[in-house]
């Protein structure tokens, strides 16, 4: 058997974050009280569930699906009205997308995932002078 790719649907909660994922008949959950702690017990019960399988995964080895606030919420590096004018969307209504206070459509969030996809690329191509 192959090392199964492992997906991660992340979520923020009332107390913390969530973490969710099934590889055929074998369902993995995990929570922490920050992105940090629920990442560390991501890897933990993503090894404790394949434990008798002999895989062992680092934490470079799952993907991990956030929603749009979980997402925001870990890399407060994105400036969202920066995004937003990239994007061509309304600052507002970005913002209400990131504080959950609006859902958006699945085409709106894949024009966000665009935008940051785009600006990650660009970023992994920048060189410095030295």
């Amino acid at each position: 058997m192959r090392k199964p790719k492992i997906v991660m649907t992340v979520m923020k909660e009332d107390s913390g974050y969530s973490a969710t994922a099934s590889v055929k008949e074998i369902h993995i959950n995990t929570e922490g009280e920050t992105l940090d702690e629920l990442k560390k017990n991501i890897v933990e019960a993503v090894n404790l569930s394949f434990e008798g399988k002999a895989f062992v995964f680092e934490a470079d080895e799952i993907i991990l699906k956030p929603d749009l606030q979980t997402f925001f919420d870990f890399y407060k590096v994105i400036n969202a009205k920066a995004l937003s004018e990239r994007i061509g969307m309304n600052q507002s209504l970005l913002a209400q997308y990131i504080k959950g206070n609006k859902k958006p459509s699945p085409s709106q969030t894949q024009r966000i995932l665009k935008g940051v996809q785009q600006v990650g690329k660009e970023l992994a191509s920048i060189q410095f002078l030295l």
